[in-house]
């Protein structure tokens, strides 16, 4: 009999309104699917209104009605606060799944910013989108700055406090972060909540609280684009356990629910390359930047181009990225992290450090100590990258995380600074953390834990 995934289990078991037959007379029961007690179904543009104003993923189609609505209503109600705020958190939401980032989050801004002007005083609806758009930018400070105003405009709406938690894990402050989720929980649940449950755990080291809470969200999700979301991210951390063939399942649910969902796309390409099908996994990189070309996923195609010794190809895909970033930067965002790990290992290291201390001193998660740390030691500078390296492996440092690319960043360091015992930990780690954390440099972390050896064995006691 074929093991059901886990995510499918909490479907069947935790949502029985609505169920479809399945070969074996199995239920697989959807929430608020079915014939028998289906509640009211509200207008696509009414769904999509419910679900940016608390944060939750929404069609394309459904985000495009509530646009049209809107501008409707803002052109007839031009001081319309509350219209203005939603309709910026509508381009907002556009801007995150297409590739219309540098024409939509500057309209998302103007409309936010407009209904800070119609209503400036208690505006905790566009103070928090701004926060939102802050954090889409990756502009952590600003995020921080724009939540905090959101709070103390409104104390208990429970959505700011999802946006506080992003922009302290942003700037390195798992402490605050977690002090948010603890706030967020006691004044909401649900699946959001449970999804931001899952990104906190999971950066603290507690895979499994992750998992289980992911597989929660999934389940109650109110749309099937809500539920790609959370499935696509639970295929993310099945991706970091070095699960593939369980991430490609998520990711292959996940576009199933909503063909629109390019990060599921690309996870199936990441999936699909480790599983050694690769021009299947060429194919489904190939689809998800043409629909939203991502500086992430041209970094992704372009490492496997060359991993499989495509140099042209994967030479084109770098371009693509640079190419990428600048666009983005047209509507404010922030693209350092990306293209400093770009230059470290495919272009000018030197170039990539600069960039990359510059991010860290303005905003120093985790994800970029890394990167700092492995650019200088691309640039032959490992005395210095020890420490950042460390850092961001260390659970008192917030480097809870179990990551293999990380692991194996500390171990290279390691072992060209002579420290060849931890070296041969640390690479031993990153590979049974995830065996195929990259196309590229997984071959070279097994090559360089073979070449190490074993670790030696104790000298022979006197007795």
């Amino acid at each position: 009999m074929e093991k059901v995934p886990w995510f499918r289990r909490r479907l069947i078991v935790g949502s029985l309104v609505g169920c479809l037959a399945l070969g074996g007379g199995v239920l697989w029961c959807l929430p608020g699917e079915g014939p028998a007690g289906r509640a009211p179904v509200a207008a696509p543009g009414a769904q999509a209104g419910s679900a940016v104003r608390a944060g939750t993923p929404a069609a394309l189609a459904d985000l495009a009605e509530l646009v049209a609505e809107r501008e409707s209503r803002v052109r007839a109600h031009p001081k319309d606060a509350r219209s203005w705020a939603v309709l910026g958190a509508a381009y907002l939401e556009q801007g995150r799944r297409t590739a219309a980032v540098a024409a939509l989050y500057p309209k998302a801004e103007r409309a936010l910013r407009t209904s800070l002007k119609a209503r400036p005083k208690n505006n905790a609806d566009a103070l928090g989108g701004l926060a939102a758009l802050a954090n889409a930018r990756r502009d952590f400070p600003a995020a921080l700055a724009w939540g905090e105003a959101a709070r103390k405009a409104a104390p208990r709406r429970w959505t700011t406090y999802a946006q506080l938690i992003d922009a302290y894990t942003g700037l390195g402050d798992y402490k605050k972060a977690g002090k948010a989720l603890d706030r967020l929980t006691a004044l909401h649940s649900g699946p959001v909540v449970r999804a931001r449950a899952a990104g906190v755990y999971w950066d603290r080291g507690r895979r499994e609280d992750a998992q289980a809470a992911l597989a929660d969200a999934a389940a109650g999700a109110g749309s099937p684009a809500e539920q790609a979301a959370w499935l696509e991210r639970g295929g993310q951390l099945a991706w970091e356990r070095g699960e593939r063939e369980s991430a490609l399942r998520h990711f292959q649910e996940a576009v199933r629910l909503d063909p629109d969902m390019r990060a599921a796309q690309a996870g199936q390409g990441r999936a699909l390359a480790a599983l050694g099908r690769t021009s299947e996994a060429l194919s489904a990189y190939r689809t998800a930047l043409g629909k939203q070309p991502s500086p992430q996923y041209a970094l992704e195609l372009g490492e496997l181009y060359e991993s499989l010794g495509l140099a042209q190809a994967a030479r084109v895909s770098y371009d693509q990225v640079r190419a990428l970033v600048r666009q983005e930067a047209a509507g404010g965002v922030d693209g350092e992290l990306v293209l400093g790990r770009l230059e470290a290992d495919h272009g000018d290291a030197a170039l990539a450090v600069r960039r990359l201390r510059a991010e860290w001193h303005r905003q120093p998660a985790i994800a970029v100590t890394d990167a700092l740390g492995w650019a200088l030691h691309r640039a032959g500078q490992d005395e210095e990258a020890l420490p950042f390296a460390a850092i961001a492996t260390d659970r008192v440092h917030g480097g809870a995380m179990r990551s293999a690319p990380y692991v194996y960043h500390l171990a290279m360091i390691e072992r060209k600074l002579g420290r060849e015992e931890p070296a041969r930990r640390h690479l031993r780690e990153a590979l049974q953390i995830n065996p195929y954390f990259s196309p590229l440099l997984g071959p070279v972390a097994r090559a360089a834990a073979a070449q190490l050896g074993d670790e030696p064995a104790p000298a022979d006691l006197p007795d």
